[in-house]
């Protein structure tokens, strides 16, 4: 139903919202106190190159970068982190949550890592396979075959 007309920030500001009040109201073993907290900020950094590079790509190779419509994309982007990640982009938000999750320091927030994982798989991945199978066929079921979805 929500499927592709959800942008994929909004399920990770979401979801990072979410980690906040479980790390507030439900704080449940304090894994990471100052100042160790403070190397999430390693995972956003990495993040924030990781979607840096793979928006890069997208835009060298002149194809859309809408993910509410893949139906407009021109080409497949199969080089740089697309050859580690058929995702890469949504990898570097869960990287930015995992960042968060760190600075937050409570296991609590770890909870809705893998929750922002299935949501994104469902919502958001799935049906994007299923579009660009349907547009570039074979040569997208081959790049399906060598390249994980996540990592």
């Amino acid at each position: 139903m929500l499927k592709l007309r959800i942008p994929p920030p909004i399920y990770m500001l979401l979801t990072g919202g979410f980690m906040w009040w479980l790390d507030k109201q439900l704080p449940v073993i304090e894994l990471f106190s100052a100042p160790w907290n403070k190397l999430g900020f390693v995972f956003i950094s990495v993040a924030i190159l990781v979607d840096g590079t793979s928006l890069f790509q997208f835009f060298r190779t002149h194809t859309t970068i809408n993910p509410l419509q893949p139906e407009k994309a021109e080409k497949l982007v199969m080089t740089g982190m697309y050859q580690y990640s058929r995702n890469p982009m949504y990898l570097g938000l869960l990287f930015l949550l995992i960042g968060w999750a760190i600075l937050l320091g409570s296991f609590s927030s770890f909870i809705m890592l893998p929750i922002f994982m299935v949501v994104m798989t469902i919502q958001q991945i799935i049906p994007e396979e299923k579009i660009l199978e349907d547009k570039f066929g074979q040569h997208y079921r081959d790049y399906l075959r060598s390249v994980r979805r996540w990592l």
